[in-house]
């Protein structure tokens, strides 16, 4: 899961850099500008008082969410890292409260279970080349079909991944049963892939939750098995399931192989994680075979297809044949090693992600009414060592942030004429966040609804001060950089 640290950094509230951003004592705090004694948020640093909620075994929704393993049929681990590299909107200007979008990625199909079905670009490229072969193949069991021979592979491909779809809604119905929530199913290049925002919160969940998907692919394998009893040899139905029942028993094969992010790998990681109660040991070890394999396929493929142990006739020069089997085994190679790389990533994620506390990440914010010259208001967050403002009535209830990029953008001579509410965002009930929130019940209301700073409140309902979206940013980046 990558991060990337803003290129600009954050300018402080009066946008004077020769300021401090937040003094560490509270000896110009005036008594109605910040929260009582002990509830003071500090700038970046961690509060005595501060609350967490940690739970490392659940990984952030969304972006950075958790893929199954790839393969020919497997849930596959594209890990979606972008996703969570700037979780949070920065636009300077206002903006109103935005519901989460569709996840898309490619063509909608349907929404079985209340999940979206996506078929990505790749798709199309994969069934052309499944087409070509099978329809070589055909050919020469069925030469009689001649150019139809390429509309029954055409159905064989649709069917195959049909079978891939089953197997990705096995992953599907068990996440839902176990109340985990899944973000989407796509059909894609080698596979397929169901996105699976949390974690299982038990080790044994893991084992069922990987497992069910190549037993189905068996399943599907015994099914066509039973349907080819009942049709003649070489015929059309009876070449088609055979070709259905052995490309179900590869891919339950497959995903079956002890490494990640293959759902064998995910098996593995479940029992090590059982045996030494750590989950991170489970997916460092489960990783590092899943390279190992990558490897194996790498070098292996090849070899045995060369050798003909697979069936064919052994060969000892270099044909077209050995050349679409080396690239075959480079792209799966390259597949396993990537997947088991963000698996990795994703532990360290989960490892770390505890350590982003709104409460830490606070900052100190000065009350003002909305005809407050923007001169006076910065004065008096200087005087407080505060780095934020917030527009209150008459009554004291906060009525908007005061952006930071707007303050930027007005000159130092324009400040005394302008007023703080012309340059503040209202609030709406998504950007109020609870000082106790933390990890990945913090990311999750932050990107609920997307703005660049946020009213941090107490249980009672009291100011504590401001969130910005970009110390979050800033906070995620640096934990992710420290080693595990």
């Amino acid at each position: 899961m990558d991060a990337k640290p803003s290129e600009e950094p954050t300018p402080s509230v009066d946008a004077q850099p020769s300021e401090e951003p937040c003094p560490a004592d509270d000896s110009h705090r005036p008594a109605d500008a910040l929260p009582p004694e002990g509830h003071r948020p500090a700038a970046g640093t961690p509060s005595s008082e501060s609350s967490q909620r940690p739970d490392a075994t659940h990984p952030p929704t969304g972006p950075a969410s958790l893929h199954k393993g790839p393969s020919a049929g497997s849930s596959t681990g594209s890990e979606d890292t972008a996703s969570t590299a700037r979780p949070f909107a920065h636009g300077g200007g206002p903006k109103p409260p935005e519901r989460p979008k569709e996840p898309g990625g490619g063509i909608l199909m349907g929404r079985p279970f209340g999940v979206p079905v996506y078929v990505a670009p790749s798709w199309f490229l994969v069934a052309a080349l499944i087409t070509w072969v099978f329809g070589g193949q055909l050919d020469r069991v069925l030469p009689e079909l001649g150019a139809l021979r390429y509309l029954v592979s055409l159905f064989f491909a649709v069917a195959f991944y049909a079978s891939v779809l089953v197997h990705e809604l096995a992953h599907t119905i068990a996440a839902l049963r176990f109340k985990l929530p899944v973000r989407r199913i796509q059909l894609q290049f080698f596979g397929g892939v169901s996105e699976i925002e949390k974690e299982s919160e038990t080790p044994g969940r893991e084992f069922v939750l990987a497992f069910v998907g190549p037993l189905l692919s068996l399943i599907l394998a015994g099914v066509f098995y039973l349907a080819l009893l009942a049709v003649e040899p070489g015929t059309v139905p009876g070449v088609l399931l055979a070709g259905l029942m052995i490309s179900n028993l590869i891919v339950a094969a497959f995903n079956l192989l002890p490494g990640l992010p293959l759902d064998g790998g995910r098996m593995l990681r479940a029992v090590v994680w059982k045996i030494t109660g750590k989950p991170m040991s489970g997916t460092v070890a489960a990783a590092w075979v899943g390279r190992a394999l990558a490897l194996s396929v790498l070098i292996g493929l090849p070899w045995l297809t060369q050798s003909g142990l697979l069936g064919a006739d052994a060969t000892d020069s270099v044909g077209m044949d050995t050349v679409l089997d080396a690239l075959l085994a480079a792209i799966l190679a390259a597949i396993i090693w990537t997947g088991a790389g963000n698996s990795l990533r994703m532990a360290r994620l989960r490892e770390h992600l505890p350590e982003l506390r709104a409460r830490a990440l606070t900052r100190r914010a000065v009350p003002v009414e909305t005809d407050t010259p923007l001169s006076e208001a910065l004065r008096r967050a200087n005087d407080a060592g505060a780095r934020a403002l917030v527009v209150v009535d008459a009554d004291g209830e906060p009525l908007s942030l005061v952006r930071e990029a707007a303050i930027v953008g007005v000159p130092e001579h324009r400040r005394p004429w302008v007023v703080v509410s012309g340059l503040a965002q209202d609030l709406t009930d998504g950007m109020r966040v609870s000082a106790e929130l933390a990890g990945e019940e913090l990311l999750d209301a932050l990107r609920a609804t997307p703005a660049t700073e946020y009213l941090v409140v107490e249980e009672t309902g009291e100011i504590y001060g401001v969130l910005s979206a970009a110390d979050v940013e800033r906070a995620f980046v640096k934990a992710m950089a420290r080693p595990s």
